[in-house]
């Protein structure tokens, strides 16, 4: 092989490499414009936790929330609610995972596992959106288990929000929450 062919392999070799180079280049800028434009936007962000004042919520009474685009129900349940919600046995229940976004997708729905913090369990934080067609139920103690009722189509919820009569397929979801202190809970 003669000097001028090996040097023409070798500046081809060249072309070849900073071709191939400029071309991973430019896809890689492509590709991350297209995901990058799929992250949400700054306003939607923004909406992803909300701080939640409670310190004006009285004992019997719930406060509903918007949260996501959707109602949240925060209930400070009385002493008989709670037992009532405790005496449940878990299989007469329709619907046996807690849906607590918090704890493990098969934990069981004892009264505890639906709360977001199993040491105030007064306080009861569930997504107010009925699991059968997104209707949103009554509550105040309402529909034939002391809970929440949904007059679209008929599921009655107990005081623990788990589904126990009608169409509904799922107890009510709770959703990421947490206490920041005695007044405040975090969703999101």
């Amino acid at each position: 092989m003669s000097h001028a062919e090996e040097h023409a392999g070798t500046r081809r070799d060249f072309l070849y490499y900073a071709t191939a180079g400029a071309g991973t280049v430019a896809t890689g800028a492509a590709v991350w414009t297209l995901v990058d434009q799929m992250n949400p936007s700054a306003d939607v962000q923004a909406l992803s936790s909300i701080f939640v004042d409670i310190s004006g919520v009285e004992v019997g009474t719930q406060l509903t929330v918007k949260w996501r685009g959707k109602p949240v129900f925060i209930r400070r349940r009385t002493q008989e609610e709670i037992e009532a919600a405790r005496a449940v046995e878990l299989s007469d229940l329709v619907d046996p995972l807690a849906r607590n976004a918090n704890l493990p997708a098969d934990a069981p729905a004892t009264d505890e596992n639906r709360l977001i913090d199993p040491e105030r369990p007064e306080w009861l934080v569930e997504m107010g959106v009925c699991t059968h067609l997104g209707c949103v139920p009554l509550g105040d103690g309402a529909g034939d288990f002391g809970g929440w009722f949904c007059p679209c189509h008929g599921s009655h919820y107990d005081p623990s929000g788990r589904i126990r009569k009608g169409p509904a397929p799922q107890n009510l979801h709770v959703p990421v929450a947490a206490f920041i202190d005695e007044n405040t809970i975090k969703l999101g």
